[in-house]
């Protein structure tokens, strides 16, 4: 059996027999973590860490003082021990890991290396090497944020740096959290005054007058991912605080009519669901000093058949223009969890289209990707309704006129 020694400090390998273990082969190799308090937060409460890679790669991970043994085939002992070297070197600069990162580190361990600079000079760093070194905070009063992959970081940078932002990508991939977090950020800086976020708050129309309850309580259920996000962002009571001193406000797409936002950082969420003429209407809301942050999967458009997404035009009209910044994330973005990734694969597979993601772009409007999706049981009935009654509007509709 061949072994490897490999120091978590140097990164590099010395064979202690004459060759290398042939790919596949069984082999072990050793990682020599010098800081035994740091090598207890990597392996993690139990070794929950350590077993979650052993699960992921299929291999074995023994513990021996200062030295973790890995053992299996020598594909997966490289992945593992690159994925553990990452890990060491984010708790050497004080940050911690967590499950979300032992995943993170394993799948940008398996992503294919950058290609060179075409102008020459170093290759650009891996998604790996990002991971385990690169120090791009956002800091909030409860807790410090930072972007896990390139596209985030990449997402992350333009929101600091342009007055107007679209996030483009699939669910998961952290594009509203980011922004609800640059914003908090922002906010806690005095570089705004105030916050407001919003979304559609129907999917088909904003139609909320056949909901019990008033408008908030019609209006909460659609915003509470907002709460969400604000709420692990800020400690228990500050968040109602800011709301109540109408320093944080959500409030739904419809209800944006007629104001000039200054000062304020502004984070549409869902835009896929608003129509063309909500999206130019939200757009020219912005002020003096105000920042916008759009986001959509334009994989899950909910609109009724014939009305097309506002999200899809803005991009392609505002894209290139001064102080907009235009990011498009990738299922390999994905952070909410691994399963997603693979969802998400599986469900562009089925429906026989390139990886619209992947490719940097969407598909031209009438080719499949860009058609209304089929409507649910709940929406043909209501259609039915609608043509039993015609001419009668619903009660309390509150979608503008």
């Amino acid at each position: 059996m061949a072994q490897t020694v490999l120091s978590a400090e140097t990164g590099r390998r010395s064979p202690s027999d004459d060759g290398p273990a042939l790919s596949g082969a069984p082999s072990e190799t050793l990682l020599d973590f010098p800081d035994n308090r740091l090598l207890i937060d990597l392996c993690g409460g139990f070794d929950r860490n350590l077993a979650q890679v052993e699960h992921a790669l299929g291999v074995q991970i023994l513990r021996r003082g200062n030295v973790l043994a890995v053992h299996g085939e020598a594909d997966a002992i490289d992945r593992a021990a690159d994925a553990l070297q990452a890990l060491y070197r984010r708790l050497e600069q004080g940050r911690p890991v967590e499950p979300g990162d032992v995943d993170a580190a394993l799948r940008f361990g398996a992503a294919p290396a950058p290609e060179p600079s075409k102008r020459g000079g170093p290759a650009p760093e891996s998604q790996l090497e990002m991971f385990a070194g690169g120090r791009l905070e956002i800091r909030t009063r409860k807790k410090t944020v930072e972007p896990r992959t390139r596209t985030q970081r990449d997402y992350v940078k333009a929101l600091f740096d342009n007055e107007m932002v679209f996030g483009i990508g699939p669910a998961g991939t952290g594009k509203t959290y980011l922004a609800v977090a640059v914003g908090v950020s922002m906010w806690l800086e005095g570089r705004v005054d105030r916050i407001l976020l919003s979304r559609p708050a129907v999917e088909a129309g904003e139609r909320l007058g056949f909901l019990p309850g008033d408008m908030k309580e019609k209006v909460d259920p659609y915003m509470q991912p907002l709460y969400d996000a604000l709420n692990d962002l800020l400690p228990p009571g500050h968040v109602q605080k800011a709301i109540a001193e109408k320093k944080i406000e959500i409030a739904p797409l419809a209800f944006m009519r007629g104001r000039t936002l200054s000062n304020c950082f502004v984070v549409l969420d869902e835009a896929q669901n608003a129509t063309e003429m909500q999206m130019k209407m939200f757009l020219t809301r912005l002020g003096e000093g105000g920042r916008m942050a759009i986001t959509g999967d334009l994989t899950q458009v909910d609109l009724p058949r014939g009305v097309h997404s506002g999200l899809r035009q803005a991009t392609r009209l505002l894209e290139g223009v001064k102080g907009v910044g235009l990011v498009r994330f990738a299922a390999e973005d994905v952070v909410r969890h691994p399963l997603v990734a693979r969802i998400i694969e599986a469900y562009d597979r089925e429906q026989g289209r390139e990886q619209p993601y992947e490719q940097g772009r969407d598909r031209a409007p009438g080719r499949g990707y860009d058609r209304a999706r089929p409507r649910n049981a709940a929406q043909e009935a209501a259609d039915e309704a609608a043509r039993e009654t015609p001419g009668k509007r619903e009660e309390g509709d509150a979608s503008p006129g």
